[in-house]
């Protein structure tokens, strides 16, 4: 006996509630404005100031405008219709977004090392004051970025932009922190020795990004589900006797699937057991689309002649 029953629109679950696709193009628009102003700013002051610092932020910066429009573009496709060649639709682009963002800082943070040494090897005074002030100005925008993005963490696509724009305001601090240390000790080697630590902190910022969208890429199960208690959950259910192929993985950054096979005892009545896992799942794991298939002990003992990986739980 095969049941398959998709919970798609169940919403009972109170793991968060997502951000309307208004709402997210809103945000995307205004800070994509103002990283675009922060990048003409940093780049024409921190050339005329000679600082690697803020050039090294502004290139950073860089980066987000190019990660703020791979991420919107993401949200954009994610939103389109299934089709038939694209059953699950194009969700899951919001996970290539994520997987890319963190790939382009990476690449920019080797940029700014290599930079760094050449200026270690030929030290430039910079202008303090004139790069504090931008500095400054970057940590009230970058600032107020990360805020709007700060309302949707669950969204690994979402995440990684709020965690470009927080890594920018406290780079900013560093800038401004280092500019105050040339004024104070007139040595100039503490401009790039800022601009190493600032790449530091971005790659520890970003490496959890990395892990978890490539982890998501390969199917894993998504970090804020626990296996074992989706496990749990099912074998305590009354009328479940065991199950085998239980399967969870992410359909984008903000949905989860699973399939599972479960044995139940044959006076069990599949549409109520149906609706009342469906919903559990939903409810307790925030999981919205799970495929049940029920087999009761008669269908088992074919299921062992046919298939000899039956019991096979993952």
């Amino acid at each position: 006996m095969s049941d398959h029953h998709h919970g798609h629109h169940s919403h009972s679950h109170h793991h968060h509630h997502p951000l309307s696709p208004g709402s997210k193009n809103r945000i995307f628009l205004i800070s994509f404005g103002l990283n675009v102003g922060i990048v003409v700013l940093q780049v024409i002051f921190g050339l005329l100031s000679n600082s690697l610092s803020l050039l090294a932020d502004a290139g950073h910066n860089f980066s987000d405008v190019v990660g703020l429009l791979i991420a919107w573009g993401a949200v954009w496709l994610g939103q389109r219709q299934a089709s038939i060649n694209y059953t699950y639709g194009l969700k899951r682009s919001t996970i290539l977004a994520a997987l890319l963002n963190a790939s382009l800082i990476l690449v920019a943070l080797g940029a700014i090392a290599v930079e760094a040494v050449h200026r270690f090897q030929n030290p430039v005074a910079i202008q303090e004051n004139m790069v504090i002030v931008v500095a400054s100005l970057g940590i009230v925008l970058n600032g107020f970025t990360a805020w709007l993005f700060a309302k949707d963490q669950h969204d690994l696509n979402m995440r990684g932009v709020f965690l470009h724009m927080l890594t920018d305001a406290l780079v900013s601090v560093g800038v401004v922190l280092g500019a105050i240390a040339i004024m104070v000790t007139g040595q100039n080697w503490i401009d790039p020795a800022m601009s190493l630590v600032i790449a530091v902190l971005i790659f520890l910022g970003t490496w959890g990004l990395l892990k978890d969208s490539v982890r998501l890429i390969l199917d894993g199960v998504p970090t804020a589900i626990e296996m074992q208690a989706v496990q749990t959950f099912l074998l305590e259910h009354p009328v479940v006797l065991s199950l085998h192929h239980l399967h969870v993985w992410a359909l984008s950054t903000t949905e989860t699937a699973l399939t599972v096979h479960l044995v139940v005892a044959p006076t069990t009545t599949p549409d109520q057991i149906l609706q009342d896992i469906n919903q559990a799942l939903a409810k307790n794991f925030g999981i919205l689309h799970s495929t049940i298939q029920l087999e009761t002990t008669e269908t088992l003992n074919q299921c062992q002649v046919t298939d000899s990986n039956c019991y096979q739980c993952y």
